[in-house]
């Protein structure tokens, strides 16, 4: 068994702009921003607020836990990004039946969050099947 002291790192940090799911997540952030823009210009103000706000916590959560100092941290993360995708699948539901939200363009963001969400959870798998690094 190998000691280390409580400095060293226990696992290797990621780079988040190396991970696919990260570019895939940026892409959605952008696209659930620019989608709630077209939303009619009043009454839909707080689902506008946290459709972009749940879009973009499932990018932050990745880039937070690629900074956790063991997989079992990154996967913390990846699991919060997962939880927020869950959310804002629902709220994308409700802005196309409000009809804020276009059947076409309901449709593309909610296939691209189903997928994000996928590969998040393939990531955490991945993630804590690592052998921790040891110093």
């Amino acid at each position: 068994m190998t000691s280390h002291s409580l400095d060293a790192p226990l696992y290797s940090m990621q780079d988040h702009r190396k991970l696919h799911v990260w570019a895939r997540a940026h892409a959605l952030a952008i696209a659930a921003r620019r989608a709630t823009r077209e939303f009619p210009p009043s009454g839909y103000a707080s689902l506008q607020s946290q459709i972009v706000r749940a879009a973009e916590s499932v990018l932050f959560n990745i880039i937070e836990g690629c900074g956790g100092r063991t997989p079992k941290d990154f996967a913390k993360f990846l699991d919060t990004s997962v939880k927020s995708t869950m959310e804002l699948e629902g709220e994308l539901e409700l802005a196309k039946d409000y009809g804020a939200l276009g059947h076409r363009e309901w449709r593309t963001l909610s296939q691209e969050v189903v997928e994000v969400r996928r590969m998040l959870c393939g990531l955490r798998t991945k993630v804590l099947a690592r052998p921790v690094v040891t110093g």
